[in-house]
């Protein structure tokens, strides 16, 4: 008797609505009634409203159930779960997952395998087309490697959209006996978490990616900069380091070639400001994590003074499908000058959260209220917050802005790492505001006055206007001091901290007009 293959995910989001007991309920109950099944625990598809998803196959297509709970396994057992039938009758059942509405609109590059394959499993990873992207580069020399990366329009997906092409060959050019290749996994934006997703449910996409820059650059030393609050994607990624390790693709001699390479992974602290790549390097050398001028550039002075190459786990998990399909392949899919796929979350009050790759292109409107299908309270949207604590508000009259860099720009907002939080109209924007201000205040490193002063008299400010002291006096200060922290700031932390400020002030004056205090002198004695 052939087994049953079974997949769940170990996605830390699945994880946190009880997938480990639908696996132990599972197995003790299987157990109980001797049957044979192969469990596999996967990563997530990213449709978290359906976790923990239950996939089981038949034929080659995946059937799915969800969202479970222990209680649903006795049932899905009784009604056939074993001796599957694509007919099976339960409340949960959804039909195949790949012809889910969620799952059929998108266009999975870099997310192609997450949810599908064991992460952890090389042959599973080989046998969906792993490997394909290194082995071509193999066959290339590095300056044909960045050249393929150029002419993807690869921009950095960590937030400033840098054409990623050029950083490779700014550090390729740079002339050192030793360089390095710095993976940023230190995903600390509000509403992000597909940087998690792919560490924990593909990690050797990310592994394959750094190997294939460190040919590009000559660089033989690799870190993997993660944060210490993703101890599940910590687990899985040495698990993978161990197994790459052992399978010959890192190490001396990678895949049999002359490249020589190896990665390890260091833990952040919790530091928001360590995310910028400058801050990130200083943690990594041991002191504290604090902006540094540029130039110099890390690409040439980076990690121990030596040229450093930076990129963002997204970043470098989107190489290896360009190395294996082409450069045109992933220049097909974009907007404008915005090529290849994004893989947009959504969060906050939203019916349907999840990660949702995509072209770039789509207008929010289609991302919120089509796909994401509007806020879970079921009460209008009032406001969107695109790129983490730092980005811009949206209200719905700007639904039609097309999800890509360049329309972002023109409309004083960011991409940054592609994370959409949703409100509802019960959101109050001044203190949306105010909190910008106080999280800048928090995070700033402390070295340059803009951020580190302007953050907290910013706050100061924004109290005044809640109590409705002098409004309009004191909005005139908040945008005097926001231009001084965006031009004046080191870094995008005091620099970025105006987005969310100005934006709500600007979109949704109504907020912060209401109930204000006449100053004393203006009023007139009864």
């Amino acid at each position: 008797m052939s087994k049953t293959r079974i997949f769940l995910p170990r996605d830390a989001a699945a994880l946190g609505v009880g997938a480990n007991d639908i696996a132990s309920t599972l197995e003790g109950t299987l157990q109980d009634a001797d049957q044979s099944i192969e469990l596999i625990r996967t990563g997530s598809r990213g449709m978290l409203w359906l976790e923990p998803l239950l996939e089981v196959e038949q034929d080659g297509v995946r059937y799915g159930f969800g969202p479970l709970i222990p209680a649903d396994v006795p049932q899905l057992l009784e009604a056939g779960l074993l001796t599957f039938t694509s007919d099976i009758s339960h409340p949960k059942a959804l039909g195949p997952v790949e012809k889910l509405d969620w799952m059929k609109r998108q266009t999975r590059f870099t997310f192609a395998r997450c949810g599908v394959t064991d992460p952890v499993s090389l042959s599973d990873y080989k046998s969906h087309g792993g490997f394909e992207g290194l082995t071509n580069a193999l066959a290339l020399d590095p300056s044909a490697i960045v050249e393929m990366i150029k002419s993807s329009g690869l921009r950095g997906r960590g937030g400033a959209g840098f054409p990623t092409g050029i950083k490779w060959q700014t550090t390729s050019d740079t002339n050192a006996e030793q360089k390095y290749i710095v993976c940023n996994a230190d995903e600390g934006d509000s509403g992000s978490f597909a940087d998690r997703m792919l560490m924990e449910g593909d990690p050797f996409s990310l592994i394959e990616g750094m190997i294939i820059a460190a040919m590009a650059t000559g660089a033989t030393k690799g870190f993997i900069y993660l944060r210490s609050e993703y101890p599940h994607a910590h687990i899985v990624l040495e698990e993978a380091l161990s197994t790459a390790r052992a399978a010959g693709y890192l190490g001396d001699e990678i895949a049999g070639s002359v490249y020589k390479f190896d990665i390890e992974i260091r833990l952040g602290a919790g530091s928001y400001v360590c995310g910028e790549e400058t801050a990130l390097l200083e943690s990594l050398e041991g002191k504290r994590g604090q902006v540094r001028a540029k130039p110099p550039l890390p690409a040439h002075r980076g990690l121990f003074e030596k040229p450093t190459l930076i990129n963002n786990v997204l970043t470098l998990a989107a190489v290896p499908f360009i190395l294996a399909k082409g450069a045109e392949a992933y220049a097909q899919q974009g907007f404008g000058e915005s090529r290849g796929t994004m893989p947009v979350q959504l969060a906050g009050n939203i019916k349907q959260g999840g990660l949702f790759e995509a072209g770039f292109g789509l207008s929010l409107e289609v991302l919120i209220n089509d796909i994401g299908g509007g806020t879970a309270s079921g009460r209008p949207v009032r406001a969107i917050q695109v790129g983490g604590p730092l980005g811009a508000y949206f209200p719905p009259e700007l639904f039609d802005i097309p999800f890509d860099y360049e329309s972002f720009t023109d409309n004083d907002g960011l991409i940054g790492h592609g994370g959409i939080v949703v409100f509802d109209d019960r959101v109050d924007m001044k203190e949306q505001a105010r909190f910008a201000f106080e999280f800048c205040a928090i995070e700033s490193c402390g070295k340059c006055t803009p951020c580190r002063i302007g953050a907290v008299r910013g706050r100061e400010t924004m109290e005044h206007i809640i109590k409705g002291t002098e409004i309009d006096t004191n909005l005139d200060l908040i945008k005097d001091l926001c231009e001084t922290m965006r031009f004046g700031s080191l870094c995008a932390l005091g620099g970025f901290t105006p987005f969310p400020v100005l934006s709500a002030i600007r979109h949704f004056r109504e907020d912060f007009t209401a109930g204000a205090i006449e100053p004393l002198s203006g009023r007139r004695s009864s």
